[in-house]
């Protein structure tokens, strides 16, 4: 990854005039989808994607424009980190995956449903630790959207470095108080750093699996628990179908750092069979109810000894696995 400064300013000027040059050629492309839909499937799919990319493309220069005025109006980034400031770029992440959402219904035939009881995110007064299961496309998208337009908080996310190829999330998750973390780190101590000083509409998302499931990856998870020779917990992670072995390191960092938080166990399904870009394309239109389960746990019931807590986390994934069983389409 360049460093910063090579990133905005080389790569996100270019990126820019990239996309207003991919934006301007986009009515060309969707005429000519809509025309040729009919001669294959009837199911539109490049029409249907073709619509996607536009959307996200003026999306990507509308939010690089308002950002650069932003930086701006606060003295060339003097106040970024003020609480006006941060609010900002909260509402505007809001909105961007707002946007996003609502096309995807539109486009892609996406809708999601929360089923049970809504989770303590939904009244403010105390800070949330949210740990989501991650597998299919865009779930951490749609966590996040939900977490900002629905429960009205704000996030700090760990994500993974080369998402900051996107100039956009790049430039609005930076300025933020978010942590990007390379795939041979677990950044504990950021994690550590982020859930410090968490105030009564904050949350701290993380994904304890540390990648997005696959059936590959699922077994190399056991294998590594194996080859550390942690064999019960490699025997608990093989009878765990839906999930990856979860690593505690991140999970025990954040619980230790904010012991007043509560916590948000998170699980979906209906992304799962989506794992290639060609498995996308293959079920457009996706016709695809997304099901999330949230669950609530008040902080004096969270265990106290590490232990303790690595056993709890497993017996959670163990519940979110089952639950997965149960629900999956």
């Amino acid at each position: 990854m360049p460093p910063r400064w090579i990133r905005r300013l080389v790569l996100t000027p270019l990126t820019l005039v990239l996309l207003v040059v991919l934006l301007a050629v986009m009515p060309v492309w969707l005429l000519l989808a809509g025309a040729l839909g009919p001669l294959g499937s009837g199911r539109l799919r490049a029409l249907r994607v073709g619509w996607m990319v536009a959307v996200y493309l003026f999306l990507e220069v509308v939010a690089l424009v308002v950002l650069f005025a932003l930086w701006v109006a606060s003295g060339f980034g003097w106040r970024l980190r003020g609480p006006r400031f941060q609010r900002i770029h909260y509402v505007l992440t809001g909105k961007f995956l707002r946007i996003l959402y609502h096309q995807a219904r539109f486009a892609l035939g996406v809708e999601v449903s929360v089923v049970g009881t809504d989770p303590d995110v939904a009244a403010p007064g105390q800070p949330e630790l949210v740990f989501c299961r991650h597998a299919g496309p865009g779930d951490s998208f749609l966590l996040v959207h939900s977490l900002i337009s629905w429960f009205d908080r704000e996030p700090r996310i760990v994500l993974k470095q080369t998402l900051q190829w996107d100039p956009v999330i790049d430039v609005m998750l930076n300025r933020l108080p978010n942590h990007f973390v390379t795939v041979a780190a677990d950044g504990e101590e950021h994690i550590a750093a982020l859930a410090t000083g968490l105030d009564d509409n904050d949350v701290l998302v993380l994904f304890p699996e540390g990648g997005n499931f696959t059936p590959s990856r699922r077994e190399r998870a056991i294998q590594r628990l194996r080859d550390l020779g942690l064999t019960a917990m490699a025997e608990r992670a093989e009878r765990m179908r839906h999930v990856l072995a979860p690593r505690p390191g991140g999970t025990l960092a954040a619980l230790d750092a904010a012991p007043e938080a509560g916590v948000i166990w998170v699980a979906h399904t209906g992304l799962d069979k989506l794992l290639t870009v060609a498995d996308l394309w293959r079920h457009l239109p996706l016709d695809l109810t997304i099901t999330m389960r949230w669950w609530s746990v008040e902080p004096e019931e969270i265990p106290a000894g590490r232990d303790e807590r690595v056993e709890w986390l497993y017996e959670w994934w163990a519940r979110i696995d089952d639950w997965i069983d149960h629900h999956n389409p």
